[in-house]
């Protein structure tokens, strides 16, 4: 019996064909095993083949007045419903048709960084985490997150 459960959702699913800039939201991403989101500036076989942001995280930059969209923090997959700064590495996630794993939780801000100047203030530094995809498949926002 299976004790996994859906404990949070898939918001948006953002891409960019540049690395170090705002994400633009699309209507589903085919995220591939030991690559990540395909179309991806960030997708390659390395540790950090997605970022994901709760939504509630980035809800404390918009409860500071700035008007902050989904993927505007250059994440891949923006959340609601889950902490996802709390998970241990190594966690293990079903997103949609995908099983990914947590590899790393949060991020040293680069100088210059094209988020911070747009937005001010980035939280994916402390509160974003990173993904490598081990099973692949498709994703769209409206799909469950499960923990396992």
């Amino acid at each position: 019996m299976r004790k996994d459960k859906i404990i949070g959702r898939v918001k948006a699913i953002n891409i960019s064909s540049t690395k170090g800039v705002v994400k633009n939201p699309v209507k589903e991403g085919y995220f591939r095993i030991d690559h990540g989101l395909e179309g991806d500036a960030h997708a390659g076989n390395w540790h950090r083949q997605v970022s994901l942001l709760a939504s509630e995280s980035a809800d404390k930059v918009r409860a500071a007045g700035l008007d902050i969209e989904d993927g505007k923090f250059a994440e891949n997959i923006t959340t609601e419903g889950i902490e996802l700064y709390t998970l241990p590495v190594g966690t293990k996630l079903k997103i949609g048709e995908s099983l990914q794993e947590v590899t790393q939780i949060g991020k040293e801000c680069h100088t210059g960084c094209a988020i911070k100047q747009a937005v001010g203030e980035c939280v994916m530094p402390k509160e974003g985490i990173f993904t490598k995809v081990i099973v692949s498949g498709l994703v769209k926002p409206g799909d469950g997150i499960e923990v396992l």
